[in-house]
């Protein structure tokens, strides 16, 4: 969309902000603090990486504000958009990924972005984002509970937003050499201008805001409960499609890549510990079957 009532301001300092209050937040429960990485980009720009790793709840956790400007879009771009081919550009955002010591509280996926391209002097914009949960083990209450936090806070802005961008969100989340999920989904939207940009914005911080909401109480439910050295391999096995979903699929990595942005906050979403183990099935009727029976399947949640 090109609209001339924008105002990148607005948006920088509230991913600024809710880098902040998410880090914040964690440290209190975790107990341990971030690593604040600050960095700048020779092509333009720079951001803040946040990184907390071997803490008390989190194995590793990253939270990074990145606001990066080129001259040349990469093709991951513009294959979508050929109309913003040789453009000048700008993309700013939060993206964390948290993953857990204990198999039995989920790693949590959260994205939202701003971007913005002008050619001949007229822009145009959109929002991004989303988020998305990834058991070990599952439990339907937590599902529900990360459903209807969102669920909740799109309806007010348009009922029809919550179905299309969690059926979007089950799609892209989808590991295609795989055949399965990567988790249970959430929500994913990209190309976002509803509206206007006032209209926009407000949605994008409103799901920034309730990341939070939908995913602190799962973890503090689920913090102390015991689990065996096999429960952990079968975390890490799991971890595995969370590196090949990265690596093999993702947008936003391979923008990143692909942008000359920096490696080392591109890649903070990889787990810290994983592992590969050649054909493997789980047994029948146990925990582990019961992920891929009952969890990683496309269904309505609430």
């Amino acid at each position: 969309m090109t609209e001339r009532n924008i105002n990148k301001e607005a948006v920088k300092d509230y991913f600024v902000k809710l880098q902040a209050e998410i880090l914040n937040a964690v440290e209190i429960v975790d107990g341990k603090n971030f690593l604040v990485d600050s960095w700048q980009r020779s092509e333009g720009g720079g951001g803040t990486t946040c990184i907390l790793e071997n803490g008390n709840i989190f194995e590793r956790a990253g939270i990074g504000f990145s606001h990066v400007k080129g001259s040349q879009l990469p093709k991951s771009a513009t294959d979508a958009h050929p109309e913003i081919t040789d453009s000048k550009w700008e993309a700013m955002g939060v993206s964390l990924v948290f993953h857990p010591h204990n198999p039995y509280i989920p790693t949590v996926h959260m994205n939202v972005r701003f971007f913005i391209a002008n050619k001949k002097n007229r822009d145009t914009w959109w929002f991004g984002g989303g988020m998305d949960l990834t058991p070990y083990y599952g439990f339907v209450e937590d599902v529900i509970h990360f459903h209807k936090t969102i669920k909740t806070t799109l309806n007010p802005f348009d009922e029809n937003l919550y179905p299309e961008f969690k059926k979007n969100c089950d799609k892209y989340f989808f590991l295609n050499h795989r055949n399965e999920p990567r988790g249970i989904g959430g929500i994913f939207f990209d190309d976002f201008n509803m509206k206007d940009f006032n209209f926009s914005f407000n949605f994008t911080r409103e799901v920034g805001n309730a990341f939070l909401k939908a995913y602190l109480p799962i973890l503090q439910k689920r913090r102390n409960h015991k689990f065996t050295n096999k429960e952990k391999e079968f975390q890490q096995y799991r971890r595995g499609r969370y590196v090949e979903f990265n690596l093999l699929q993702d947008r936003g990595t391979l923008f990143g890549i692909q942008s000359k942005g920096r490696v080392e906050s591109i890649l903070m979403s990889m787990p810290p510990s994983v592992k590969w183990e050649y054909d493997y099935t789980p047994k029948k009727g146990s925990k582990e079957d019961e992920l891929y029976s009952k969890f990683l399947i496309v269904k309505d949640w609430v």
